[in-house]
């Protein structure tokens, strides 16, 4: 151990003096940034080898964010091995062998993902900052987000070890592997770690191994088909099985060419950060167009002995992934693990987050409510509404609200003007990584009953609201009107909160869904009275016979008695018996008027409501929100509904 202490102490040096020189973060000019690049491609570069790189060829072309990024890293790592005190590639790869003898062998990536099927294996992330979102948690600690990741169920922990945007190290990684292998047992192995980098040089997989890693990432976007091959098969040597990263066709193709077994699909183009949760399925389809084996089903057929093989290929789904539906969705197109960062890197408690992914397809399938009977989905839907700028709007976003109300009523106080919700708008688009408003594409047989064609079409919603949305709402206002702010503004939903009936909701009327308010009427004093009160079961008998099926969801908000002109903004709660009631005959509903984040847990636990929407409750003043109270709104609300689906 004396040996191994020493060895130990002179990679502690290794990765001081590393973080020496990275910290020094030196500039370079475009130039010098171009002429790494061109270096990494080699001297022998064809279209052969560089064809699928962005820009490869175009003399005129303009380095994008990701090539940037890479061509300062190779550049850092040449001022790195040029100091005489920086450890030799031999010296890592002794410090890697003895590290593994002492603390465990390397785990095989492709058996750790499919050793979990048919439950989804789980990439969780651990990811300080990053380019397009700046700050995400940069006060972490990694060996304890790790450990409350691997005791919720990851099989994979990733790291993200880039200093100078990610804010990430290899220190990170050591402190990750340490606290997972020292919470493993017999009964639980531990989860394999991936450096996550952006890796040119068999140098930085020395290092990897090094530092207690399994596998690491290696990104086709940016690497020549020759060099890819050889870091794949240097990675191989030291018994790491590394994660191979698409994002195009063209690029699949340099992958398999290049003897990949563990593919991983970014859903994001790292070249422009926009986001499209399709391109995995589509890497999937042309998979199985290839005839070649890969979904992760057969793992399980084969464990059970009814198939020869576990499949070839392992494939993965990588970037904007946040809810059990984004799980299911690559679920059924074979896909083998998800890596989920921000949205875990974003949670109060990372744990009931993993768990609410529901990662077992039989979790999944009991969390999900049929028109055949009550709704018993609880919480899935958090609304911030009354926003007026675009900070307030982005605060809701990343606290991990889905959809978010812009008030063009002309008697509220929180109305906005066109301008200001287009910039809203923007900003939210921005932040999810989108350029265009969302689809809602809803599955119902045009024969069904509304309240069937009313829980697809919540279902729809809940799934789109994956990103979050944009609500325009309006009350008692010329469809003109409305449809014109929709088209000016880019508003993904419509509310309407007047007297303007149910069949006023059918999104032909405006180009995209309506959400239908319900008003529940107080008595002039907030209060009902004596004489006037109905069961619950009654009053929520009379909307069910009055819903048609052209609303997208019903939102159920409190009115006082002699408003004939819609409710909302009144501060005051409802009897919530009367949402329970609606939900336990088959229907998802929002609530809204009056809630806090003191009295949240409360309806979420108790009501179990498909959704909650909040203005006043969260604001510092009429318009302007409380970014402390949104937090701790959204937190409750999600906690909560986490803890009551464990009674389901």
């Amino acid at each position: 151990h004396l040996v191994y202490l020493t060895s130990v102490f002179v990679q502690f040096c290794h990765l001081q003096y590393t973080s020496r020189i990275m910290s020094a973060r030196p500039d370079y000019t475009t130039e010098e940034l171009h002429q790494a690049l061109l270096n990494f491609y080699g001297p022998d570069a064809s279209t052969k080898t560089c064809g699928h790189i962005y820009g490869y060829g175009d003399p005129n072309h303009e380095m994008s964010m990701l090539q940037k990024i890479t061509a300062t890293i190779i550049l850092d790592y040449e001022s790195l091995l040029s100091q005489p005190d920086t450890s030799p590639i031999s010296e890592l790869l002794a410090q890697a062998s003895k590290f593994h003898s002492t603390y465990g062998p390397i785990l095989p990536l492709q058996s750790q993902i499919q050793n979990v099927s048919p439950s989804m294996a789980l990439a969780a992330e651990f990811k300080r900052a990053s380019p397009s979102k700046g700050d995400i948690a940069p006060h972490l600690d990694a060996g304890e987000q790790a450990l409350a990741y691997f005791q919720a169920g990851a099989s994979v922990i990733s790291i993200l070890t880039e200093g100078r945007w990610f804010k990430g190290s290899l220190e990170d990684l050591k402190n990750a592997r340490f606290a997972t292998t020292e919470a493993a047992s017999k009964e639980k192995i531990r989860p394999a770690i991936l450096r996550k980098d952006f890796v040119t040089s068999t140098y930085q997989i020395a290092e990897a191994a090094a530092s207690g890693a399994d596998t690491i990432l290696l990104i086709v976007a940016t690497t020549p088909a020759d060099k890819l091959k050889e870091l794949i098969e240097f990675s191989r040597s030291l018994g790491m099985e590394p994660l191979v990263e698409v994002h195009a066709l063209v690029e699949l193709n340099v992958a398999l060419n290049s003897g990949a077994k563990v593919i991983g699909v970014n859903n994001r183009n790292l070249h422009t950060f926009q986001l499209d949760l399709a391109t995995t399925e589509k890497i999937a389809q042309e998979l199985k167009n290839r005839n070649l084996s890969f979904h992760h089903d057969l793992v399980d057929k084969a464990k059970n002995g009814e198939g020869n093989t576990s499949p070839d290929i392992t494939l993965c789904a990588l970037s904007g992934m946040s809810s059990a539906h984004d799980v299911d969705r690559y679920r059924q197109v074979g896909v083998g693990m998800c890596l989920i960062g921000e949205s875990l890197m974003r949670a109060s408690d990372p744990s009931m987050a993993i768990r609410g992914l529901c990662l077992d397809p039989n979790n999944y399938a009991a969390s999900q409510s049929n028109s055949g009977g009550a709704y018993t989905g609880g919480t899935k839907m958090i609304k911030i509404c009354g926003l007026t700028t675009p900070d307030d709007a982005l605060a809701a976003c990343r606290a991990g609200a889905n959809l978010l109300g812009v008030i063009f009523a002309e008697k509220s106080k929180r109305r906005v003007a066109a301008e200001q919700a287009k910039n809203i708008v923007d900003a939210v688009r921005k932040f999810g990584e989108r350029s265009d408003r969302v689809s809602v594409n809803v599955k119902c047989n045009d024969n069904s009953s509304a309240l069937s064609s009313l829980v697809a079409k919540s279902n729809a919603l809940e799934l789109a609201a994956r990103l979050p949305l944009v609500v325009g709402v309006f009350q008692n206002q010329p469809f003109e009107f409305i449809k014109q702010m929709v088209d000016d503004c880019g508003l993904d939903l419509v509310q309407l909160h007047g007297s303007e009936g149910m069949k006023a909701a059918n999104s032909d009327n405006f180009g995209v869904p309506a959400l239908r308010v319900v008003d529940i009427e107080l008595g002039n004093e907030g209060e009902e009275k004596k004489e006037e009160k109905r069961s619950s079961d009654s009053i929520a008998s009379t909307i069910l016979e009055n819903i048609t099926a052209d609303p997208m969801a019903i939102l159920l908000d409190t009115s006082i008695k002699g408003n004939t002109h819609g409710g909302g903004g009144t501060g005051q709660t409802f009897d919530w018996t009367i949402a329970q009631a609606i939900q336990n005959m088959g229907l998802p509903v929002i609530i809204a008027g009056g809630l806090t984040p003191d009295n949240i847990d409360d309806a979420v636990s108790n009501v179990r409501p498909w959704g909650v929407d909040v203005a006043g409750g969260v604001e510092a003043s009429p318009g302007l929100k409380d970014h402390n109270k949104i937090q701790k709104f959204i937190g409750s609300a999600k906690k909560a509904a986490l803890e009551a689906s464990k009674g389901f």
